[in-house]
C-alpha cells in the first residue's frame, strides 16, 4: 500500500479494504489494456487512487460546499448578531467541525449558511438541504429514530418566562390561565400531557417561533412562555428585559442539547465526534462556552452561568482536563 492511500485510513480494517479496492482498479485497467491487444506495459499508468467517500461526506466533497442551518432567535446558541449575520454558541461549535471536514477531505470547503424553524430543521437535515444543524436542539430517542446528533453540547430544561409581579411561580399558578409554546420543541407535545397528568386547567396556545412565543407574553395574549431555561434567560438577556420578566418554577423537563445531523451516516458521525475530542482534548470548548455564558453577549448583558458539573463530566468523556 501507498505511504499517501494510507494517510486516508482511520483504522487497520479500513486499509485492508482501500488496499483491495486499488488492487481491483489495477487488474480492470490491466484487463482493458489485454482486451483491446495492445501491451500492458504501452497503456497510460492507472489514475491515483482517492478515498471512496459516501453519504455527507461524498456530498460535501463534490460540492466543495457543507450547508449548516442555524436559529435566528435562540441566543446563546443561535441568533442573529448586530451585524445581521447568525452567530452563537452552536454557530462556534459548528466552526471547529467544519474544520474538521475539511481536514478529512483534505480540501478547502465554503459554509452555506441558511435559517431554520423549530417546524422545519428536521426535514432540512433529512431532505440534504442542510448538512449540520447548530442551534439548540434536544437529543432524545423520539428524534434519534429520524435524525443523529452530536456530543451533548448543554444540559438545561423547562422553567417558565413570566412577567414580574404576576404572583406566577408555577405551573400550578397557572390553572385557567393562557400558555404559550413554540411549534416543533418537545416543550408544545410534553408541557401539555404534564399539565393533563397534574389535572390543570391550562389553555396552551403555540407560536411559530421563540420571538413570537416571547411576544405573546409581552402582548397579555398569554400569561406564561414554556421552554428550557437557558434559552428564556438569552432571551431576557438579549432584549435587556430584566426589570420586566422573570423565570420561575422547578424543572419541568430536563434536556440535552447536540448539532443535529441526518440518520445513517457513520463517516460524516465519526467526522463530528473527532471535532468534539478535539474541542475537548485542548480545551477550546471552554473558552467557547466562557465567551458565550460568562461574557458579555452582544446585547451587553451577561449570564453568568458557570458550566455544570454534568456537562463538565460529558465533556470529560472527550478528554476535557478541568484540573
Amino acid at each position: 500500500m501507498t505511504p499517501r492511500l494510507r494517510s486516508f485510513c482511520r483504522s487497520s480494517a479500513q486499509c485492508q479494504v482501500f488496499a483491495a479496492r486499488a488492487a481491483l482498479a489495477a487488474a480492470a485497467v490491466a484487463a482493458v489494456t489485454l482486451l483491446s491487444g495492445l501491451p500492458v506495459q504501452a497503456q497510460t499508468k492507472a489514475p491515483a487512487f482517492e478515498v471512496p467517500y459516501t453519504g455527507t461526506l461524498k456530498k460535501i466533497h463534490d460540492s466543495g460546499v457543507i450547508r449548516v442551518g442555524y436559529r435566528e432567535n435562540s441566543p446563546p446558541f443561535a441568533f442573529i448578531g448586530p451585524d445581521k449575520k447568525p452567530v452563537g454558541y452552536a454557530l462556534d461549535l459548528c466552526e471547529v467541525v467544519i474544520e474538521e471536514v475539511a481536514k478529512e477531505l483534505h480540501k478547502d470547503i465554503r459554509a452555506e449558511y441558511r435559517p431554520v424553524t423549530p417546524e422545519d430543521r428536521f426535514d432540512l437535515i433529512r431532505s440534504g438541504a442542510i448538512d449540520l444543524e447548530c442551534g439548540s436542539t434536544t437529543n432524545n430517542s423520539e428524534r434519534r429514530k429520524i435524525v443523529a446528533f452530536s456530543t451533548t453540547m448543554f444540559v438545561t430544561g423547562t422553567k417558565l418566562l413570566v412577567r414580574r409581579g404576576s404572583g406566577i411561580r408555577s405551573l400550578r399558578d397557572l390553572q385557567g390561565k393562557t400558555v404559550v409554546l413554540t411549534r416543533g420543541t418537545v416543550h408544545a407535545e410534553v408541557i401539555p400531557k404534564l399539565a393533563q397528568r397534574q389535572k390543570l386547567n391550562i389553555n396552551f396556545i403555540t407560536a411559530a417561533d421563540h420571538n413570537e412565543s416571547f411576544q405573546a407574553v409581552a402582548s397579555g395574549k398569554a400569561q406564561a412562555f414554556a421552554n428550557d431555561d437557558i434559552q428564556l434567560y438569552g432571551m431576557i438577556a438579549q432584549t435587556k428585559s430584566s426589570s420586566e420578566y422573570r423565570v420561575v418554577g422547578d424543572f419541568l423537563t430536563y434536556a440535552d442539547y447536540a448539532l443535529m445531523i441526518r440518520k445513517d451516516d457513520p463517516e460524516f458521525q465519526e467526522v463530528v465526534d473527532r471535532a468534539f475530542d478535539r474541542l475537548a482534548g485542548g480545551r477550546v470548548i471552554v473558552a467557547i462556552y466562557e465567551k458565550w455564558f460568562l461574557k458579555p453577549l452582544p446585547s451587553g448583558i451577561r449570564l453568568n452561568l458557570p458550566m455544570s458539573p454534568h456537562l463538565e463530566e460529558l465533556f470529560k468523556v472527550h478528554g476535557l482536563v478541568t484540573d
